[in-house]
């Protein structure tokens, strides 16, 4: 079965065609999506902006990152929870959208890279240095590549 068959299949499964036949289905998985990564967004930067030395002085970023670590990991769960029955609704129409690829690519990646690099480089006191910068600005970078390419998927 070749990639584009695939995702035909996936598009015909009652969950995807069950969003869209419905009016109000996608629109609501949807604002779900976006409150989940508005969630995630304001952990990700709490700790990035700690690491770049802007905010939260006072608290060690292993602190900031052990309190963030569940508003992240919960806000992703959510979006893959919400990113999955959309994308099974439309599946046909994201396999032509090279900002669906890029999307997925940049989650992958900025994925890893938050588990393996980021958070481990936060843990470490005192984490505030050209290290810390580095890796909190190639954070806000990914997670951004990651929205935007979201963004782009609606006006592609």
């Amino acid at each position: 079965m070749d990639l584009y068959a695939l995702f035909e299949s996936f598009e015909q499964t009652p969950i995807g065609d069950g969003i869209k036949q419905s009016v109000w289905i996608f629109p609501a998985i949807e604002a779900v999506h976006l409150l989940a990564l508005a969630l995630l967004g304001g952990a990700v930067l709490m700790l990035d902006l700690r690491l770049l030395g802007i905010g939260l002085a006072t608290q060690p970023p292993s602190v900031i990152e052990r309190q963030t670590r569940p508003w992240v990991i919960g806000a992703v769960s959510v979006m893959i929870a919400t990113g999955v029955p959309l994308f099974l609704s439309e599946a046909l129409k994201l396999y032509g959208k090279d900002a669906f690829w890029v999307k997925m690519g940049a989650l992958i990646v900025v994925l890893v890279y938050t588990f393996a690099v980021h958070n481990p480089v936060a843990r470490r006191d005192p984490a505030v240095g050209a290290l810390s910068k580095t890796v909190a600005a190639i954070s806000i970078v990914l997670w951004l590549v990651v929205a935007s390419a979201g963004r782009w998927i609606g006006f592609s």
